[in-house]
């Protein structure tokens, strides 16, 4: 079981999301209030390609250790920072399958859908940070940092303090892949 640390939103496509005491989630449309929220993908990029993609990034959760990783690296960094809705602690969010459930408090009931990409903005937002939250395996494979993305399957309000639960899909598990 993790706790959720903080949580944010931003009606504007801007790289850092404000904090708040509270985000109220939305059953297949994501975060209340949120340039991200709805059924179809909202990501400038995403648009562009082919507006009418199912909205596969409806929440962004990070794991604030990442936020103490980086910091060793000379980043300093908050809640919110990197644009993710959700800041956990305690769950190991890069290492679960695609199709885990976290309920994030009492109500609101997420399914991960696969790891954050991080694009050029993040490197705009601090130069050097793009290479810090990517890394490689020891077979050099890619290894993505910067959280996960998920879709809401039951809505409800979240705030700091409540607490993470895991649901995990039936077996074989599916690593996660950027999405």
């Amino acid at each position: 079981m993790g706790t959720i640390v903080a949580v944010a939103r931003d009606e504007g496509h801007r790289f850092s999301k404000p904090l708040l005491p509270a985000i109220r989630l939305l059953a297949g449309l994501g975060v209340e209030g949120d340039a991200h929220c709805g059924e179809t993908v909202k990501h400038r990029s995403r648009v562009a390609v082919d507006p009418t993609q199912p909205n596969l990034r409806q929440v962004h959760l990070i794991h604030a250790e990442l936020f103490e990783e980086l910091a060793a690296g000379g980043f300093a960094l908050r809640p919110g920072d990197m644009g993710e809705n959700v800041t956990t602690r305690g769950i190991d969010l890069l290492a679960l399958p695609t199709g885990a459930r976290l309920r994030l408090g009492s109500d609101a009931l997420v399914e991960v859908t696969g790891l954050r990409n991080p694009c050029v903005q993040i490197e705009a937002f601090r130069p050097g940070l793009l290479k810090a939250v990517l890394g490689r395996d020891t077979d050099g494979n890619l290894i993505r940092k910067a959280g996960v993305m998920g879709i809401v399957l039951e809505g409800g309000e979240v705030r700091p303090g409540d607490s993470i639960e895991i649901g995990l899909p039936a077996l074989p598990h599916r690593a996660l892949e950027r999405v």
